[in-house]
């Protein structure tokens, strides 16, 4: 297929309202792939997805992080206090403090964490920024290795270049470091570096690649940095995600299973077994990115109460349940 295909219809009172378009890949044990729709072989960015296996390349580097905090270095966090308090940790292990981050300033993006952060009277703040757990342990790698952190003198130029001494230059030394982490572990090389939302470099693949990675994250054998990362997200989810997120409830639902999602409706899992799942909705609608996932787990034979409830996203009128976006049934059987 050269083009993404539905993948959801949007239902409202028994209405197809409209469609989500998008591609899903599941790869095999041995990285092949293994069952596919849409556009799975051609660059794409990954966005957050990509987060394990910068972690990786922060560990391969030296980063003496675990467990919850390793989570957090892996995660687009919501913003609640245990984040903010996990992302003080990490620097404070190394000396520092979050004047020493540069992500760029932003809210909770969780509601509630929103709201009460709003309540005590702060504004957008560096550290609730999302990316601020991955900051903070690139930072850290950063002062284990002895490189330099910022680069204040050479701003960053119109084509959206940091200073080569910033930790979010692509040929900073912590940023070659993930870059190379990110490519062992797709088996395939970057084909395309950008700028994310967080400012730190973003790095294109292919979404055969993305799933090829998630796979060979939830399949590495204990005492490998790759299964240290998995077994962060799979024993702290909520740190890896956020208490109220769709992302925790499918990990703590489904043993063995780690998953990450990214902006523009990007979503990776790994299976214990070895198989690997991405998929990226086309248009970027977050509402569709869960249900997808679900239904692609359904579609492997896996199911329970939790995937069930994922496979439909409830669209409301007048207060009460009126419809939902769901699987495409002729695709996913």
């Amino acid at each position: 297929m050269t083009e993404p295909v539905i993948v959801a219809d949007v239902v409202r009172s028994g209405f197809v309202e409209g469609h989500h378009r998008g591609s899903v890949v599941v790869t095999a044990p041995d990285g092949s792939v293994e069952w596919s729709v849409g556009v799975v072989d051609q660059p794409m960015f990954p966005r957050s997805s990509n987060k394990p296996m910068q972690a990786l390349g922060m560990l391969r580097s030296g980063l003496d992080l675990d467990g919850e905090l390793l989570a957090l270095a892996g995660a687009s966090h919501s913003g609640e206090p245990f984040h903010l308090d996990g992302v003080r940790r990490i620097l404070a292990g190394v000396g520092l403090d979050e004047s020493a981050l540069r992500t760029p300033p932003a809210y909770p993006i969780d509601e509630q964490a929103r709201d009460e952060w709003v309540r005590t009277g702060h504004a957008v703040d560096p550290i609730t920024m999302n990316c601020s757990g991955k900051h903070a342990a690139m930072i850290a790698t950063c002062v284990a290795n002895g490189w330099p952190i910022h680069d204040d003198a050479h701003a960053k130029s119109p084509d959206g270049v940091w200073g080569r001494d910033d930790y979010r230059s692509p040929e900073h030394p912590v940023q070659q470091a993930i870059r190379t982490a990110i490519e062992d572990s797709a088996g395939e090389k970057v084909s395309y570096v950008a700028v994310d939302g967080c400012g730190a470099p973003l790095l294109a693949i292919s979404l055969a690649g993305l799933a090829r990675s998630f796979g060979l994250f939830a399949a590495a054998a204990e005492g490998t940095l790759e299964a240290r990362v998995a077994n962060a997200f799979r024993t702290h989810p909520e740190y890896a995600s956020g208490s109220r997120r769709d992302e925790a409830a499918l990990m703590k639902a489904v043993p063995g299973l780690m998953c990450k999602a990214g902006a523009e409706s990007v979503y990776a899992a790994g299976l214990p077994d070895g198989r690997g799942i991405a998929v990226k909705v086309e248009d970027g609608t977050p509402r569709a990115r869960a249900v997808v996932m679900a239904a692609t787990l359904q579609h492997l034979g896996l199911t329970n109460d939790e995937i069930d409830s994922q496979t439909r996203h409830p669209l409301y009128g007048g207060g009460i349940q009126v419809g939902s976006v769901h699987p495409n049934p002729s695709l996913f059987k």
